[in-house]
């Protein structure tokens, strides 16, 4: 693997303050929250996969609604099955947890959803955003004929070296210092892989900040808060050089 599988680390952190502008609807039987831009325009699209916390988490909502802010149409699918990970949750059986949400169930769900978007809501370039858990799946669907036309991600779990490698198109990622999931040997593992494929790529990586930094940080702490609005503009400048139509 380049990065280690999920773990209680991925469920902790800081809820944000906020309210989201986007609206929830149904994909199918999928729960899915939708952020327009200002001009309602759906051509150029980002499909946030979320981390275990899922797509009710307000502070995933909010990055949708800046990525939305930023002329994007935005995208997010309950992975989950209304099953996501609470936040701090004391004595969580994370390791009951994860064997539930296998890549068997999560596929179909990023599949419909990008099928949905191409065919019935007129996206014609994809990014796809992975935050830890849902990095696995940019891999998976940026393959070649997987559906997204670029790829983020930010602080990877779970993600196996063979998916990393049949990554077919830019890729971007933003690493944490202190990453027990995606520690220095698994960076540079990554780093490796992608010195041979003949892809644009780019790794980020932000002192003073631990795994889930983009998502859930310490907004109180100024080292934190930084981090995570620079791993923010890092991927609005990513996608609007490889996904404008």
């Amino acid at each position: 693997m380049t990065s280690h599988q999920p773990a209680q680390c991925c469920a902790v952190g800081v809820k944000h303050e906020g309210e989201a502008a986007g609206e929830v609807k149904l994909v199918g039987d999928v729960e899915t929250y939708f952020a327009y831009p200002k001009d309602k325009s759906t051509t150029n699209a980002i499909l946030i996969l979320t981390d275990v916390l899922g797509h009710k988490f307000i502070n995933v909502q909010l990055i949708a609604d800046q990525f939305a802010a930023n002329g994007f149409f935005v995208v997010v699918p309950d992975l989950f099955q209304g099953d996501p990970v609470p936040v701090n949750g004391e004595n969580f059986d994370f390791g009951k947890w994860l064997p539930k949400h296998h890549t068997g169930l999560v596929d179909p769900v990023v599949s419909a959803t990008l099928k949905h978007m191409r065919e019935d809501l007129g996206c014609k370039w994809i990014g796809g955003v992975g935050y830890c858990f849902g990095a696995k799946y940019v891999a998976r669907f940026q393959k070649k004929g997987g559906g997204l036309d670029a790829g983020y991600m930010a602080h990877p779990s779970f993600v196996a070296a063979e998916e990393f490698a049949a990554i077919d198109g830019p890729l971007s990622i933003a690493a944490a210092e202190t990453d027990e999931i995606f520690p220095a040997s698994k960076r540079h593992e990554s780093e490796a892989i992608l010195n041979k494929m003949d892809i644009a790529w780019q790794i980020n990586l932000f002192s003073d900040v631990v795994h889930g930094f983009s998502v859930r940080a310490d907004l109180s702490n100024k080292r934190a808060k930084f981090a995570k609005e620079q791993a923010f503009l890092q991927a609005v400048t990513w996608f609007n050089y490889h996904v404008t139509a």
